[in-house]
């Protein structure tokens, strides 16, 4: 099993920025694809941000250019840095990952618990 768990989440004001972290721990052999997803209220959780072990990302329209997403694989770790903060950036944001527990099994998705994020105009 693998817990997912976020911090950095907060209030800020527009234009302001945050940084989000993510630590993976328990039972892993390796972590894969590692993200940002994120909900606002009365809206569905839309993605945010990919990244894979090698550093490629990916992100959604609305935060290219203002979000960047890196891990340590070392720390089994990935950081949301979160820069330009407008109001429609306020939600829950949730991190996940594709991990795989032992050396012959599978790969299987894990979330964490989320964190809040509000930024006030």
């Amino acid at each position: 099993q693998v817990q997912l768990v976020e911090s950095g989440g907060g209030l800020v004001q527009a234009g302001g920025s945050l940084r989000l972290s993510c630590a993976a721990s328990g039972t892993i052999f390796r972590l894969d694809l590692m993200g940002w997803y994120r909900q606002a209220p009365g809206k569905q959780r839309e993605l945010v941000a990919t990244i894979t072990r090698q550093g490629s990302t990916n992100y959604a329209d609305s935060v290219k250019g203002r979000f960047t997403l890196s891990r340590d694989n070392a720390k089994n770790t990935v950081y949301l840095q979160m820069n330009s903060l407008k109001s429609e950036d306020t939600a829950v944001y949730y991190c996940n990952c594709n991990a795989i527990t032992t050396r012959p099994g599978g790969s299987y998705n894990y979330w964490g618990q989320g964190t809040q994020v509000t930024v006030s105009e």
